[in-house]
């Protein structure tokens, strides 16, 4: 059976909303910096609270590389428009996700230069901007962005750029967009609900299980205010289509909502993902007994973005519609690679099976005693 170059289009862009879904669940980390001294009320407590995320920030640095090199790969005009044009928004992001690794990595050395208190300002900082500086790039994948692509530029021999920003703010200007901030904020709150959760199953300390329990109502509530609020919005507005048959990009009234109509198969992750996101939020909230609603929260937050995001790239929609030009907007069709480099990758992409595995493994064993205060008063390596 012949590989068409649609199914491989289809499929890496799967591989990307995938990738895109994992690093949303794995923002628990940057949620949990974000808690660190409104949950943690002694030294000890902080100490439980930072080596508890602190031993899982380098599988979000890695997701979020890993994500960009993806992206580079298989949809390259993305790459440069977006990585090339809005490169404030993404320099801000990363700038965050170094200041992160600086703080875990130097705040509990001795004669540090700045203080364990300013390492640990840093990782707030990255706990609050990273997930809303996320949310509000991605938002842009459903209300488009300020850019141009000229294809026939290509041939320029003195300046071969195809893509060029409509706006000296390259990127800042997603934030003016009321929708993009919502998605954000939704993020960051998701992320710390999906913090508490972890906490709860992860540290051994009955004052902070106390906390985070009673903490879990207002952020889910407030999770739930914004993503639905950008749900609703997203499925009630018009969507950037994509005629199949010439690549026109045109406005379609109810675009998104038909996605999921149309993708009865992408309906039901998004479905089964809301009920396991609720399920795992409501699971320490029916007893104090109850610590696994990470897996369940977490599993949900998985499948939920996931569906998002093949709905804004199947189904002949754009994923990065374009404000300044619609018909500069990218497509998987328009923004792809060569049919020999994503068939090459496609096989290249039957490894991450063995990768997850070892990620598994890997937590597994980080995670198999909770975080308590002997371990942090031992003599083992801790944040």
């Amino acid at each position: 059976m012949e590989i068409t170059y649609s199914f491989l289009q289809q499929y890496w862009w799967f591989l990307i909303a995938l990738l895109g879904a994992l690093l949303v669940f794995l923002m628990f980390v940057q949620g949990g910096q974000s808690l660190i001294f409104s949950i943690g009320k002694t030294e000890m407590q902080q100490k439980m609270l930072i080596n508890s995320t602190g031993r899982k920030w380098e599988f979000t640095f890695t997701t979020l590389v890993t994500f960009g090199g993806a992206f580079f790969a298989s949809f390259p005009l993305f790459y440069s428009t977006s990585f090339g044009g809005a490169y404030w928004v993404w320099m801000l992001i990363l700038l965050c996700f170094v200041i992160q690794a600086i703080s875990y990595e130097f705040q509990a050395k001795k004669g540090n230069l700045l203080g364990k208190r300013t390492y640990q300002v840093f990782l707030i900082i990255n706990g609050i901007l990273g997930p809303i500086l996320i949310g509000t790039a991605v938002g842009t994948f459903f209300n488009g962005a300020e850019f141009f692509v000229d294809k026939t530029r290509i041939t320029e021999v003195g300046m071969p750029v195809i893509s060029s920003w409509a706006t000296p703010w390259h990127g800042l200007e997603a934030v003016t967009n009321l929708w993009n901030v919502c998605l954000g904020l939704a993020v960051f709150f998701l992320s710390r609900v999906l913090a508490l959760l972890y906490f709860i199953n992860n540290i051994q300390d009955d004052e902070i299980d106390s906390r985070c329990r009673k903490r879990l109502p207002l952020e889910a509530g407030l999770f739930l205010v914004f993503f639905l609020a950008f749900v609703i919005k997203l499925l009630l507005s018009k969507g950037f289509a994509v005629n199949p048959e010439t690549q026109e990009i045109y406005m379609a009234p109810f675009k998104y909502w038909h996605n999921l109509i149309e993708q009865p198969l992408v309906l039901g992750i998004l479905l089964v993902g809301v009920v396991l996101v609720l399920f795992g939020i409501a699971n320490p909230l029916m007893s104090k007994f109850q610590t696994k609603g990470i897996w369940f929260a977490g599993v949900g937050t998985v499948l939920t973005v996931l569906a998002l995001l093949l709905c804004a790239g199947w189904n002949n929609t754009a994923y990065y519609p374009s404000n300044a030009d619609l018909q500069s907007s990218l497509t998987i069709s328009n923004s792809c690679s060569s049919y020999f480099t994503l068939k090459v990758m496609m096989f290249v992409s039957f490894l991450i099976p063995f990768v997850l595995a070892y990620i598994f493994y890997a937590w597994r064993a980080l995670d198999i005693h909770k975080i308590n205060e002997q371990e942090m008063e031992g003599k083992e390596h801790t944040y």
